[in-house]
């Protein structure tokens, strides 16, 4: 019964020996609950998501068993790859606007583990069998021809899966998962194995946010990259210091505060849709969180370490490497990060793609 919170990974440098390999995707972490008609989508922290999502309460009834309970990913797939944003833009309060949007960007589910199906509990049995129960559980419920549910790719070779971790991020996806074929199923404990992709790049301190506990400390810094046009845009921020360096940073960066009018991050002018460091100024998540910047000189330059981009940004929170006093700011382009090939996510998974409205 729900809410169950789902098994998680740990980060390793490397893809592990001896386990069954998954691509990772890019999307929302969601456990589905089927009972007939009844269906609940959990989240990753056991919140429940179904309103948000009545595509995919239409698409469990459709293509899952009449009863059973699978862990997977949310995942909105296009014609250019996996899009996150359009995942994060379902998470809205009015109903008018999320069916409007199961409409023109409709969801998919990509099953990657069997919890339970009928009566039967499969969460003390190997991976291995888990697997191959979900192959059979979905194939037996006769999915439609245009299915919403997918099954993901899975692989017990260790090349295959090093094939898998360098191309398809070309399609949205950020690394590969190992699970050991004796594993468990165990919630909320970090047993399985996740790789991604770590790069680094030298991004302008553009801006910094206060510490949210006191006022002379950092709480994170603002990055930016010049785009070919001479802008600089905001492409993420770092913020995992002690508070030793917190307040030191703060202190050091005072005589680089810099009116917003005089700044050359287009804090006003951004395109539509580009996330913004004052353009929301308050979290869509939390209506109490601060995300406004204190705007700085475009002086300072910091190596960072990122695993992926979504569109012109760091897809998750950048981390500190280094200061980098030898590079010209002016030097901080997006020509120095790296691009991957493009891949077709319906050569990942068959059937995968854009869903046409």
């Amino acid at each position: 019964m729900p809410p169950v919170s789902p098994m998680l990974a740990k980060t390793v440098p490397s893809i592990p020996p001896g386990a069954s390999y998954e691509p990772k995707w890019d999307g929302f972490r969601s456990i589905c609950f089927r009972d007939r008609d009844e269906v609940e989508i959990g989240s990753r922290n056991g919140r429940p998501m179904t309103r948000y999502f009545p595509e995919l309460v239409a698409a469990i009834r459709a293509e899952l068993p009449e009863r059973c309970v699978i862990d997977g990913e949310i995942v909105v797939a296009t014609d250019h790859g996996l899009d996150f944003a359009a995942v994060q833009q379902r998470i809205h309060p009015a109903d008018s606007r999320v069916r409007m949007l199961a409409q023109t960007t409709p969801a998919s589910f990509i099953a990657f583990d069997l919890l339970a199906s009928g009566d039967d509990d499969y969460t003390r049995r190997s991976f291995s069998e888990r697997r191959a129960a979900l192959v059979d559980a979905v194939a037996a419920s006769g999915a439609s021809t245009a299915p919403s549910i997918h099954i993901t790719p899975a692989t017990t070779d260790l090349q295959t899966a090093q094939g898998w971790f360098e191309e398809f991020e070309g399609a949205g996806l950020d690394g590969v998962v190992a699970k050991p074929l004796t594993l468990t199923y165990q919630p909320d404990r970090r047993v399985m194995f996740k790789i991604k992709h770590e790069r680094t790049a030298d991004c302008v301190v553009a801006g910094y946010r206060v510490q949210k506990s006191r006022d002379d400390a950092i709480g994170s810094l603002l990055l930016g990259l010049y785009r070919e046009d001479g802008q600089l845009a905001s492409v993420g921020v770092i913020g995992a210091f002690p508070m030793t360096e917190r307040r030191r940073l703060f202190a050091e960066l005072q005589p680089l505060v810099a009116g917003v009018e005089s700044h050359p991050c287009s804090w006003g002018a951004h395109e539509a849709n580009e996330r913004a460091p004052r353009k929301n100024v308050v979290s869509r998540w939390n209506a109490g969180k601060d995300l406004s910047f204190v705007p700085l000189r475009p002086e300072r330059v910091v190596e960072v370490r990122y695993d992926h981009m979504e569109g012109r940004r760091f897809r998750h929170t950048a981390q500190f490497n280094r200061w980098r006093p030898d590079r010209d700011p002016r030097s901080c382009t997006y020509r120095q990060l790296e691009q991957p090939v493009t891949f077709s996510l319906g050569d990942i998974v068959a059937g995968l793609g854009a869903r046409r409205p």
